[in-house]
């Protein structure tokens, strides 16, 4: 059986608990260690590891969910959905095509490179806020 993440809460960094184990499930994603269909501990599980409240697990789930990356399954647990794993973001992958075509567009409209930098960086806090990232 695979190894079950390990979240680490430093309670000093200044961001949320709950947002600390949506970032650890994220990068474990990336760095492959979590794949689709893992199960993630139980909120019990998390709480009694880590000293935090299971509700701040709850809501670091629902989080979660609410991204499309974990699904809770009654009476069985919380199992990851898909994978954000650098094959993701291969060359022929659906949203780096829509990002090339994107940016595509931008220039054919006469936009800079570092128009186009501006461009995202306001659309990315819009829907990244930054409050959101910091915690």
């Amino acid at each position: 059986m695979k190894a079950v993440v390990v979240f680490r809460i430093d309670r000093r960094s200044g961001v949320a608990t709950y947002l600390q184990i949506v970032r650890q499930v994220e990068q474990a994603l990336r760095m492959g260690a979590l794949e689709e269909g893992d199960r993630l501990p139980t909120a019990a599980q998390v709480a009694a590891d880590t000293k935090v409240n299971p509700n701040t697990t709850l809501k670091a789930y629902r989080e979660l969910e609410r991204q499309g990356l974990a699904e809770v399954r009654q009476g069985a647990g919380t199992f990851i959905t898909r994978s954000l794993a650098p094959a993701q973001a291969g060359a022929d992958s659906p949203l780096r095509t829509s990002l090339a075509a994107w940016l595509n567009e931008a220039r054919a409209q006469g936009l800079s490179g570092q128009e186009v930098d501006a461009l995202f960086r306001s659309a990315h806090a819009a829907v990244f806020p930054p409050e959101a990232e910091g915690g």
